[in-house]
């Protein structure tokens, strides 16, 4: 057989080979990951945030998935579609790569029906229940390790049934409990901000995830909550990693601002729907799909396709080192030849 590569002990090891092995076709090796499943919707009418979706990486220092000869098929989840008028958010779908499941992020509760967020990979925003606010969703649900997410936030205490909705967690931290505000109306409120998702380093480019505070590109950010009458116009702006804003409360004689939906290929949960009587109340944001990247030393970059073509191939240097990245946006394969 062909050898492809004989860069040395370091470029063996990067292929999941021992000191001193050549690199020969069929392909031997293993693969860094990173697997991001679709963001939850949001709950409408001070509602509850959509949980992000799963977040689950190899890289940097975890455990490489090995593959064989042939096609593994890919599967991208997507974002749960956003609800019209007083309803719950829907779950996001997993996303799939080998082994490797992320859940769908669990979606936000919605005013008056007395139900928590839902729980997933991270869990959507609880809401409002007249007199009382719902808990988050739980988040890493089925557990993994580490966690592929974090629990919604509790929705506002309401007083006089005007609370908002808690934010979807992310997949760094919870999402926030609803905040009330004394003025410029008694018991108006603005929902809780979403949790943050989590930068990566296994592909920096622009094309992928959201940028951030710190190095690498972010994921699965949760969707904001939803406010209440009298509150700010706007709403919180979502999580860190895609997260959609929540809906703005708005004043009694004008309209809610309706929620933002989740960022599509990122996971980001969808926001929350606003609330200002007697408008109808705003139903929540989209979530948005997820997505996986491959990553693997650069001798692979002959042996691998992608398909279909909306998914890509493509070089990068890290560290003075040269890697091949496959980075799928829609349901696929990974052929090794």
């Amino acid at each position: 057989m062909p050898i492809l590569s004989s860069r040395g002990a370091g470029s063996a090891k990067g292929f999941g080979l021992t000191s001193g092995e050549a690199l020969v076709s069929p392909y031997p090796g293993s693969v860094d990951y990173l697997v991001v499943a679709g963001g939850a919707s949001g709950g409408g009418g001070r509602g509850g945030g959509g949980g992000a979706g799963g977040y689950r990486t190899s890289f940097p220092g975890g455990t490489k998935i090995p593959l064989s000869p042939g096609p593994t098929s890919i599967t991208i989840g997507g974002g749960g579609a956003g609800p019209g008028g007083i309803s719950a958010g829907n779950a996001g779908s997993p996303s799939i790569f080998s082994t490797i499941t992320s859940t769908g992020g669990g979606g936000g509760a919605f005013e008056n029906n007395g139900g928590s967020g839902g729980s997933g990979g991270s869990g959507g925003g609880g809401a409002v229940n007249n007199t009382s606010p719902t808990g988050g969703g739980s988040g890493n649900s089925p557990p993994t390790n580490p966690p592929q997410g974090n629990p919604g936030g509790e929705g506002g205490s309401p007083g006089t049934a005007t609370g908002g909705g808690g934010g979807g967690g992310g997949a760094s931290n919870a999402g926030s409990r609803a905040t009330n505000f004394p003025s410029p109306s008694p018991n108006s409120t603005q929902g809780g901000q979403g949790g943050n998702g989590s930068p990566n380093l296994i592909f920096c480019s622009p094309t992928v995830g959201t940028s951030g505070p710190g190095p690498g590109r972010y994921f699965a950010g949760g969707g904001s909550g939803g406010g209440s009458q009298g509150g700010p116009p706007v709403g919180q702006p979502g999580g860190v990693g895609g997260g959609g804003p929540g809906g703005g409360g708005g004043d009694p004689s004008g309209p809610a601002d309706n929620a933002g939906a989740g960022t599509v290929n990122t996971g980001g949960g969808g926001g929350g729907g606003g609330h200002s009587p007697p408008s109808y109340p705003f139903g929540g944001g989209a979530g948005g799909s997820g997505t996986v990247i491959i990553r693997a030393p650069f001798a692979a970059n002959p042996l691998f396709s992608v398909s279909p073509p909306t998914n890509t191939k493509t070089s990068v240097v890290q560290n003075n080192e040269k890697f091949v990245i496959c980075t799928f946006t829609v349901s696929g394969s990974l052929t090794v030849s």
